[in-house]
């Protein structure tokens, strides 16, 4: 059912003399089931969609479910099922392998060692990297740990995966390689919503949407 922001407003602190600053303002979006956009601008909007954060006024509905008002508790379990994350700074366990930050979110489930292993296993493969599953996180290239990420944001199987500057720490070849794993991911079903300030990412996505002064332009 996709994703409903309504009158949305933002606010943060900048300084210790408790100044303002307006980042969200009103913001109106509808993302479909199945659309993969590019947010150009302002990360917070995205910290919102993926319940990081809470908006200080106005309404999201998930999945045609009203979540504004849902306490930290019930958004960690919405995100945890629902939402896949990719990092900038990819966000893994240096000193631990790629098999055990990809197995990550699935240690606190019920889940046995094994079936973990084989889903993360799973995982790895769909984005090439099932060979480095023993090497620790801390030897690999920029583009690889990219790829550990995404292996890691699939392995709960969301139907949502955001990705905030995915690219950014990466030359063009790996840049290339990861907006084309994030497009087979949506032609496989899974909705991709990315924040990016790159233009040529911006262009492989469906629906740009460009965030000026708090509001969409």
């Amino acid at each position: 059912m996709g994703l409903e922001l309504s009158n949305i407003y933002k606010e943060y602190e900048i300084n210790r003399d408790n100044e303002i600053q307006s980042v969200l303002n009103g913001v109106n979006l509808t993302i479909a089931d199945g659309e993969m956009i590019a947010i150009m601008g302002k990360s917070p909007l995205l910290h919102i969609i993926g319940l990081l954060d809470v908006c200080d006024r106005g309404n999201y509905k998930l999945d045609g479910e009203d979540i504004s008002d849902f306490t930290n508790k019930q958004r960690a379990k919405i995100r945890n099922e629902k939402i896949g994350f990719v990092l900038q700074d990819f966000g893994l366990v240096e000193d631990e392998t790629v098999m055990e930050n990809v197995s990550l979110p699935l240690m606190l489930s019920r889940t046995s060692m094994k079936k973990i292993r084989e889903v993360a296993l799973e995982k790895m493969k769909k984005v090439g990297v099932e060979h480095l599953s023993n090497k620790k996180v801390s030897v690999l290239s920029g583009g690889e740990k990219q790829r550990v990420a995404i292996a890691r944001a699939l392995v709960c199987d969301p139907e949502y995966i955001m990705a905030d500057e995915p690219t950014g720490a990466l030359d063009s070849v790996n840049a290339e390689k990861i907006m084309s794993i994030l497009s087979s991911l949506n032609k496989e079903g899974k909705t991709v919503i990315i924040v990016t300030h790159d233009e040529t990412v911006a262009k492989k996505c469906g629906r740009i949407i460009t965030i000026k002064d708090g509001k969409i332009e």
